[in-house]
């Protein structure tokens, strides 16, 4: 082996430069942001349900400490209504962007502070998937999937507004944690397969993120979820994406399945929902504990058959067919296999998902 051979591929490696987590502390967000870089004036992107609970609460804290800023309402992630909105962030001639919501919103402000240059702050309201202190953004078009955007340059979260979202969202979350498990399990494939580059340190880190919730959710069955364990898990998540320079820690076979419904069936389940019941099918694919996951996944109040989300046995047959051709480049456990339709169908209902 040559010395070239024998050296790392390099990448980088951008993490979120603070990370605030409360409680009823919303009235502190204005502090936060000058904490960062003392901006002067803030682009602020949100949905409409989430302005009408906030809005009043974070100009509040804003005009405190002085800063402007100018509202826009995020509705989806089409293509269109992103540029929309990006024209309309240019003309505010803001020193920072803000996303405040669930993924939607958060992920629109991610992009665009990426395409325009500037810095992004992350406010969720929701914890339903790891996206909040992530560099990736989730595109809906033709062909769903996630690009590189940049990570957040803060990421403040108020547990007290978690708390108060629909208890779904934070189920979903679990499922995107959970899903961890068979995206380093792919990775690890990727790695001895093709000699892609594994990073022991932030693959260890998403295994815990999950982890926590394996281990603790018999106790959330009994007592309810806590948000602030589930939100910390979540965070750990996006910065162990952040140290691997790619979605290798959390993003594998059961995000492509996710992927492959985004397409077939827009707008059916939530992401975490799709990757947990994806991540019971991947898991007996690698010969791993599947009922395991099952058993976590009805702890905490995920779905863990096609039948709970509202999707029929041919939509979850045609997604696992299709799924690994949504990102060919991307060695999973879906390489190893030809996913026939047969093939599906016994994966499936072996796994009880229909």
């Amino acid at each position: 082996m040559t010395k070239n051979q024998d050296r790392m591929q390099s990448h980088t490696m951008e993490l979120p430069r603070l990370i605030e987590i409360g409680e009823k502390n919303i009235a502190d967000f204005g502090k936060f942001l000058n904490s960062l870089n003392k901006p002067k004036k803030v682009s602020l992107i949100a949905g409409i349900n989430v302005q009408k609970v906030l809005r009043k609460k974070i100009e509040k804290s804003l005009k405190s400490k002085k800063i402007q800023f100018i509202w826009h309402t995020s509705k989806d992630n089409q293509a269109k209504s992103l540029n929309q909105i990006q024209k309309n962030v240019i003309k505010d001639n803001s020193d920072l962007i803000v996303g405040i919501g669930g993924g939607r919103s958060v992920d629109t402000a991610k992009l665009i502070s990426y395409n325009l240059g500037k810095q992004f702050v992350s406010l969720p309201t929701a914890a339903s998937h790891d996206g909040m202190a992530s560099p990736f953004v989730s595109v809906k078009s033709n062909i769903p999937h996630s690009i590189v955007a940049s990570a957040p340059m803060g990421v403040f979260v108020d547990i007290d507004v978690i708390r108060k979202a629909p208890v779904r969202l934070l189920a979903s979350g679990c499922g995107d944690l959970i899903a961890n498990i068979i995206a380093v399990k792919d990775w690890q494939l990727g790695h001895k397969k093709k000699k892609e580059y594994y990073g022991r340190y932030a693959a260890d880190l998403a295994m815990m993120s999950a982890k926590i919730v394996m281990e603790n959710s018999s106790k959330f069955a009994r007592k309810g979820l806590d948000a602030r364990v589930i939100v910390e898990g979540l965070i750990s998540a996006g910065v162990a994406s952040c140290i691997a320079g790619s979605s290798r820690p959390c993003s594998g076979s059961e995000h492509l399945f996710s992927h492959a419904l985004d397409k077939i069936a827009p707008g059916i389940g939530l992401h975490g929902e799709k990757c947990g019941i994806g991540s019971i099918m991947m898991a007996k694919l690698h010969g791993q504990d599947w009922k395991k996951i099952v058993k976590t996944l009805k702890d905490v109040g995920a779905p863990t058959t096609a039948k709970q989300i509202g999707l029929k046995p041919d939509v979850i047959i045609k997604a696992l067919t299709i799924a690994q051709g949504l990102r060919p480049e991307r060695y999973t456990i879906l390489k190893e296999i030809k996913m026939t339709e047969k093939r599906a169908l016994s994966l499936a209902k072996s796994t009880k998902v229909i």
